[in-house]
Parts: structure tokens; sequence; C-alpha cells
């Protein structure tokens, strides 16, 4: 039984951990009910309606690795709200981040809490941010978004524990080369996955 805060608990045979490439999994999720969608919003979208559909899981959990210029590198953060901070439609007088002639809210608050680790809002987009410069997100992504979404509309809990791989900035790809292997160890850590690599 995995504890994810006071009033959540899950099995972990029913748990879909989902990530964006293999190598932030790295092989301590190999034995588990994992998911891979690829790069983007577009990929995370089709992949994760697909398994919803085929696997029917309790509970959504999103790792991966995010940039951020708050937070320190290696940090965990905790992502319960959610913009899609590539969506900016204002020539035609929305607002940024806004979904034209939708009810979808301009942040999408949908994720459970870890209280062990700090809360952050996901700026999530198809393009890799290094100039981040705004304080309507503190931590950025490229599928977070997308998956909340589809898990909020589908009605299942959603989970999303990001790794603090760079700043944001312009060292950001020479930084999460460096840092996204080392993320899938503080993954298992945290779920108590393969103990035996820990205590070695």
């Amino acid at each position: 039984m995995i504890k994810i805060n006071k009033d959540h608990q899950f099995l972990i045979e029913n748990i879909l951990f989902v990530f964006a490439l293999e190598m932030e999994a790295g092989d301590i999720f190999n034995q588990q009910n994992s998911l891979f969608t690829g790069i983007g919003k577009v990929n995370a979208s089709y992949e994760l309606t697909k398994a919803i559909h085929q696997k029917k899981p309790d509970l959504i959990v999103n790792l991966g690795t995010a940039g951020s210029s708050q937070f320190k590198k290696g940090d965990v953060i905790c992502c319960t709200q959610f913009v899609q901070r590539d969506m900016d439609v204002r020539g035609l007088g929305f607002a940024l981040y806004e979904t034209p002639f939708s009810n979808v809210p301009l942040v999408l608050n949908y994720g459970l809490p870890m209280e062990e680790f700090p809360m952050g809002i996901c700026g999530t987009g198809d393009n890799f941010e290094t100039e981040h410069n705004t304080n309507q997100y503190n931590v950025v992504d490229m599928e977070a978004y997308a998956l909340a979404a589809i898990a909020k509309n589908e009605n299942i809990p959603f989970l999303c524990l990001k790794y603090i791989s760079d700043g944001a900035d312009d060292s950001a790809a020479e930084d999460w080369s460096v840092l996204v292997h080392k993320a899938s160890l503080v993954f298992g850590k945290i779920f108590q996955i393969n103990d035996t690599i820990f205590s070695q």
C-alpha cells in the first residue's frame, strides 16, 4: 500500500506511473505498471488516454524532471496546479494562458498533495524553456498539464512529482543531461521501490 497523504492510499499494483522518457525511470520501475509517453502534450495526451482505457488505474502518478528558477536542483516538488504556458491567444482578447471558448480554468487545480514535499505550480508547454521570467508558475515541464487535464476529465486521482534538474535558464540543457539519470533513484526511494538498491 502506497500512502500519498492521510486521506489517500493505493495498492501499488493499481497505480499507473507515467514518465515522458524511459531514462527518467531508469531500471527502478521495471516491475511496476509504467507508461512512457514521449515528449510533449500531444504524445502525453494520446498515450495516457489509451493506457487509462486499457489499464483502468486507481491513481495516475506523473514522475519526471523539470526546470525551476525558484527551487533548487535536486529538489522534489509536488505540483498540484498546472498552467498551459504556451497557450497565448491575447491577440483575440483572451488572457495569457487562457484556452479560448472553453470552460477550462486558466490555472488547472488538480493534484494530490504529498505534505513532505514543497508544492508547486507547473507550467507545461511544447518548448524547452531556457528564459523563465514569470511568477505565474514556478516549475517548467512539457507534459504535466495534459496529464492532469485528462486525469481530471476521467475522474482519476492524480499525483505529480517533479525532480528539479535545471534552472530553466541558459544552462538548462546541459544541467538536464547530467541530472536526469538521478531522478529515478530519488523516485524509487520515495515509493520504496527496489529498496535493496539503497541499502547497499
